[in-house]
């Protein structure tokens, strides 16, 4: 076969698949309100798993500083002066090789001044309230961090001198469990929806093929290949599937901007700006790609499943395409 030919084959090919691409895509605008209908569902079964996948990319996004898992604060009795505060951070410090820091009243006074900025009130005090504080953490060989630290926590609330013990970053711990039950949720859930996606295509495809089930068969009798047959209800699924991704990505964008004056509410807490981050263009694409492979599953298993059934309703075929 020359060059010329094959090229000639070729652009042949290339106009057939642009006038299905087209024209599947017409047909599911002559009948825009099942098409609508249809997009509807598939949109907001694929905004679900794409809204938590932005979210848990947030979450990820967060400085859970594991490295500071390990510190506790100790709050030492009212009573207990520098000599006694400065025996037992020795004492801790040599039983665990850990890192101990000893922050006294004053100090403590100016860092909570400083965070607060309640410069007014705490001048209203005739003396300090607060006690002395050590703030300790395991050595960094240590493993796991969060067991060593709970065991220095049980032996600093066996002193005497010792009022409360707090793990100053257990709240981070338990977001960081969260954050991985969410991502395995994000999995089950996007395996689910993908599914009931497909399956909702296969469904509006079998209409389809019902509805041009006469069509099919005269061109069977003419002896067309299924793979003619099968092209512009893949088109259509995959048209499905584009349009429910793009409905998805703008019902996400619209769900980012009505949250984002509340995220920003936040902002005084953390004391920086917090915005909600979007996919970004290539999870865009991603999407709009997943969505389109999703829809030419659904018709692919649609019209094949007919075709299988046409083959032994009708066994004797000319070609079998």
């Amino acid at each position: 076969m020359s060059s010329a030919v094959a090229l000639q084959k070729l652009r042949a090919w290339g106009r057939r698949q642009l006038y299905s691409l087209f024209s599947s895509l017409g047909s599911l605008v002559s009948h825009w309100a099942g098409t609508l209908m249809t997009v509807s569902v598939l949109g907001i079964a694929m905004a679900l798993p794409l809204g938590l996948g932005v979210v848990m990319q947030n979450l990820h996004g967060m400085d859970l500083r594991q490295e500071d898992w390990g510190s506790l604060s100790v709050f030492l009795q009212p009573t207990v002066g520098e000599e006694e505060a400065r025996s037992l951070a020795a004492t801790a410090e040599h039983r665990f090789a850990g890192t101990i820091t000893l922050i006294s009243p004053e100090q403590g006074m100016a860092e909570f001044v400083e965070r607060s900025g309640l410069h007014e009130a705490a001048e209203l005090f005739e003396t300090n309230p607060l006690p002395w504080v050590l703030r300790a953490s395991p050595p960094a060989s240590a493993t796991p961090v969060d067991e060593a630290a709970a065991r220095m926590a049980d032996w600093f609330a066996g002193q005497d001198a010792v009022e409360a013990v707090q793990l100053d970053h257990k709240w981070m711990q338990r977001l960081a469990g969260l954050v991985a039950l969410g991502d395995a949720f994000l999995r089950l859930l996007t395996v689910l929806l993908s599914v009931a996606v497909v399956l909702v295509v296969a469904n509006t495809i079998r209409l389809d093929v019902a509805n041009r089930a006469g069509e099919i068969k005269v061109l069977n009798m003419v002896g067309a290949p299924n793979g003619y047959i099968r092209q512009p209800f893949l088109y259509s699924g995959l048209w499905y599937g584009v349009l429910g991704a793009v409905l998805a990505l703008l019902l996400l964008a619209l769900a980012l901007a009505y949250l984002q004056p509340a995220v920003e509410r936040l902002q005084d807490a953390y004391g920086n700006a917090i915005r909600l981050r979007g996919p970004g263009a290539t999870g865009v694409v991603i999407v709009l790609a997943s969505g389109g492979l999703l829809g030419l599953a659904g018709a692919w298993w649609s019209v094949q499943r007919y075709l299988r059934r046409f083959r032994v309703e009708n066994p004797v075929r000319r070609r079998s395409g």
